[in-house]
């Protein structure tokens, strides 16, 4: 077995380990040959391990972009004809070697249940559960009214520093473990706006004026995206304007070609699982959040 950076040759068993064992995730050819391509900044991996040519591990990791303290994040996936050999150890400690290397002070990590007993041995506790689920977009409800003086848009077709100004926002008081304080515009615009993966295209933004009040943040290509982040600015909550915009970036990818959506919802999230189900979401999945001090 070797453990190396992948190439773009490695894409098509990537892509097969992906859909074996995490097909939730809505990972694509393309982006992994992209992720192969890529450069990656401080406390950034992607490496795969490979036997016979094949991929049979998995590791990406990445800080946790604008937390304090900061903190770091992973995502680790070994065949299951693989495991118990060896493969995840190595795996494990090399992603907390780059994420310390880069000063964060965590990892936290998305993973099977069944994998908590193991993680713990590292020192991972479990902080909460997040539950994947996903539609058809040609199954969305119509769409609700759009209120007085407000606009569905795409988000290509806003200036990126009006969303900017609104993910800031969001980032800040979203559920989630990590406490987010924001981050630089130019880091921002590198890493969410000209993300190699994001679709700009399919996103939608509710725009009241000129300033975002709600969007959507998608993932992927024309075949299947995954919903990385909605949200709703604190002064428009309550008015379902998430069920709009959700619905909105359900409606615009149907008509694009897109046969499949994918997102998560933490536990205790309850208004936006509320959403989720109002759309038509499935759950397909459940992972157990994890968190390792380094």
């Amino acid at each position: 077995m070797e453990i190396r950076p992948p190439v773009p040759a490695d894409a098509e068993s990537a892509l097969a380990l992906h859909d074996l064992v995490a097909p939730f995730l809505a990972i694509t050819g393309g982006g992994l040959r992209r992720l192969a391509g890529a450069r990656s900044g401080p406390g950034g991996t992607v490496l795969a391990a490979v036997e016979d040519g094949q991929v049979i591990g998995w590791l990406t990791t990445a800080l946790i972009s604008g937390s304090d303290p900061l903190d770091g994040q992973l995502r680790l996936m070994v065949h299951p004809d693989h495991r118990l050999r060896g493969v995840g150890t190595r795996l494990l400690e090399i992603a907390h070697e780059r994420l310390k290397e880069a000063g964060a002070v965590s990892a936290r990590v998305f993973a099977e249940p069944a994998s908590v007993e193991w993680a713990s041995r590292w020192g991972y506790r479990e902080t909460r559960r997040v539950h994947y689920v996903s539609m058809a977009p040609a199954d969305a409800p119509a769409l609700p009214p759009v209120p007085d003086g407000m606009r569905l848009v795409p988000l290509n077709e806003l200036d990126p520093r009006q969303l900017y100004d609104a993910e800031q926002i969001a980032q800040r008081t979203k559920p989630g473990d990590a406490k987010i304080v924001g981050q630089p515009y130019e880091t921002w615009l590198k890493s969410i706006w000209n993300s190699p993966g994001i679709v700009l295209d399919l996103s939608m933004a509710l725009l009241d004026g000129d300033r975002v009040a709600g969007f959507t943040l998608g993932n992927g290509d024309h075949e299947k995206i995954w919903t990385q982040m909605t949200a709703t600015l604190p002064e428009y909550r309550g008015r379902g304007l998430a069920k709009l915009v959700k619905c909105a970036a359900l409606h615009r990818p149907a008509e694009a070609g897109v046969v499949r959506m994918y997102t998560a919802n933490y536990d205790g999230n309850a208004p936006m699982i509320a959403v989720n189900e109002w759309l038509g979401y499935q759950r397909t999945a459940t992972h157990a959040v994890l968190i390792c001090p380094l």
